[in-house]
């Protein structure tokens, strides 16, 4: 009886997460009320309050689900950490964002008061940092840089990069750009822009 009851509240989360995205597209999050997305669900109050504080607590509930279902139907995103920085893990959130571009847009747009996006930038920065300390481990080196500062601004690349590729048609498949963002990861973007590392911006600046 109880995978019953889990299948319902599964349809209820799903059918008022669907609500909540579609209504902030429309309208902003600010102008929406839990009588709309309850409405639009076709839920009640009651129902809705079973599950979520507000509706923003129902909108960081939509990065934990997203997290939760890229990590269920990609398994390989944690076992890619034990292998470097193949750039299979961001391969699969660029796939993923293609499959729930509108969730994503809502997120990355900072919907709210910027929550969502934040526990969202935290949980890709947690992998992020994994990933390298891993690595560092295995190979015994010593990082020149803190790896929460790496980690961070490694992040803050992807987030700028996904946010962009979600918000336009950029012509680039999630192959293409994950490829882009793994070369300027591994070599750098003097390299990325074809210049010598004294042609850079700033580097007489830096070495004087």
């Amino acid at each position: 009886m109880k995978p019953a009851v889990d299948r319902r509240i599964l349809r209820t989360r799903a059918a008022l997460r669907q609500a909540l995205v579609e209504l902030v597209l429309e309208k902003g999050f600010h102008a929406i009320t839990v009588e709309e997305i309850t409405e639009r669900a076709d839920t009640g109050r009651a129902t809705f309050y079973a599950h979520y504080r507000d509706k923003e607590d129902l909108l960081v509930g939509i990065v934990r689900d997203l997290a939760e279902d890229r990590d269920r139907l990609l398994p390989a995103v944690r076992q890619a950490h034990a292998e470097g920085f193949t750039g299979l893990p961001v391969k699969y959130i660029f796939e993923h964002a293609e499959r729930e571009k509108p969730v994503y847009r809502v997120v990355l747009r900072g919907e709210g008061d910027g929550r969502a996006l934040r526990e969202f930038t935290d949980l890709i920065c947690a992998h992020a940092e994994a990933a390298f300390r891993t690595r560092v481990e295995q190979l015994a080196v010593t990082p020149r840089i803190p790896l929460d500062v790496v980690a961070r601004a490694w992040t803050g690349e992807l987030i700028g990069l996904l946010t962009w590729w979600v918000e336009n048609d950029t012509g680039y498949s999630a192959a293409e750009i994950t490829a882009h963002l793994r070369d300027l990861s591994v070599y750098g973007r003097v390299w990325a822009t074809g210049l010598a590392p004294s042609d850079a911006p700033g580097a007489h600046d830096v070495t004087a």
